[in-house]
């Protein structure tokens, strides 16, 4: 494996981490409604778990409040029964073909918690950023043991050099990405 594809592999991976980060961090509650709130639970439809998104559309008709609309009418009750199961400590009414979720205002110790537990998704997105690091570096050193593939201690030195710039800017983005949900999450 030469030097370029060491670096393309890694710069996948940490862009990998981030765009994982953005999706986990779509399902944390703050004191407004938003869809991805929802969208990504898991409705056991006809014996199969299905995400809500492939089953029903989601809007947001107020600021504190979520509508969805099944595609199958028939499918409401189910779709209540894993809404309330999720864990997000909503409680959906069903109105005849929809369901209307209004998204209570948090407390000051729901909002803590929220923050730490943003705060670990983060670390553990950092982590992966840095294993990614890890990873590149050890098959750089690997192609500069091997005789077979010419790559000098400078041109190794450099490659790790470009992984470390990596590095910093991946974890910039998700210092970001925290800060600002973190900063939604204290909004009153």
């Amino acid at each position: 494996m030469d030097l370029d594809e060491s670096l393309l592999i890694a710069e996948d991976a940490m862009e990998k981490s981030v765009d994982y980060l953005k999706n986990e961090l779509r399902g944390v509650r703050t004191g407004r409604a938003s869809t991805g709130l929802i969208e990504f639970i898991k409705i056991d439809y006809y014996g199969s778990p299905t995400e809500l998104r492939q089953l029903a559309i989601v809007s947001v008709p107020e600021p504190t409040q979520l509508l969805i609309k099944p595609f199958d009418p028939s499918s409401v009750q189910v779709m209540l029964k894993g809404i309330q199961n999720a864990g997000l400590g909503l409680n959906p009414v069903g109105e005849g073909k929809a369901i209307r979720v209004n998204i209570p205002s948090l407390s000051g110790d729901r909002r803590n918690q929220l923050i730490t537990s943003v705060k670990q998704m983060g670390e553990q997105a950092k982590v992966a950023v840095r294993n990614a690091r890890r990873d590149a570096n050890k098959q750089i050193d690997q192609a500069e043991k091997d005789k077979t593939q010419h790559v000098s201690e400078d041109q190794a030195a450099d490659a790790k050099d470009e992984i470390q710039t990596l590095l910093k800017k991946y974890e910039g983005q998700l210092e970001k990405l925290i800060s600002a949900k973190v900063t939604e999450i204290q909004e009153i």
